[in-house]
């Protein structure tokens, strides 16, 4: 019994794939497809070479990324590009780190600027959940394990 609680609970973990995909990813593809700059220019801001280039790595990440994880296809590869994405976003554009040592004095940093770097929060649980993807794996309620199961009884 504690394995269909392990797959349902990845499972559930790998539905919050779909909100990454269609909150976020979705909006930053059609934002660098239409042209417009705001993703583009904060990640411009964040000093990558090449940003175009990383920014639509990071919305693909996202975007496919996240229906990937969601669907259980390729779900290790698909989440660990989506962590790395993740990571980027709270430790680089949202300094959560900052965000943490500012309050209880051991950095310091204007009003202007913690506002300036915006809320962590939904990056981190992002990271989180999809770290424990790539450690634990999809799950068997996946079309991974649907098709390495299939391979195998064919051998």
């Amino acid at each position: 019994m504690d394995g269909i609680r392990r797959d349902i609970a990845l499972l559930l973990l790998r539905v919050s794939g779909l909100y990454l995909a269609l909150a976020h990813g979705f909006g930053k593809v059609a934002q660098l497809s239409s042209g417009e700059g705001r993703f583009l220019g904060g990640v411009r801001e964040l000093g990558f070479p090449m940003p175009e280039a990383f920014a639509w790595a990071a919305a693909a990440a996202e975007l496919f990324g996240g229906l990937m994880v969601a669907g259980g296809i390729l779900t290790r590869i698909a989440a660990a590009f989506g962590a790395i994405t993740m990571a980027v976003a709270v430790f680089l554009r949202h300094r959560a780190y900052l965000q943490l040592l500012v309050p209880i004095g051991f950095a310091s940093a204007t009003r202007e600027q913690v506002a300036s770097w915006g809320s962590p929060e939904m990056a981190l649980l992002y990271l989180l959940i999809l770290t424990a993807i790539v450690l634990l794996g999809p799950g068997r309620y996946s079309l991974d394990h649907m098709f390495w199961e299939r391979h195998a009884r064919g051998r």
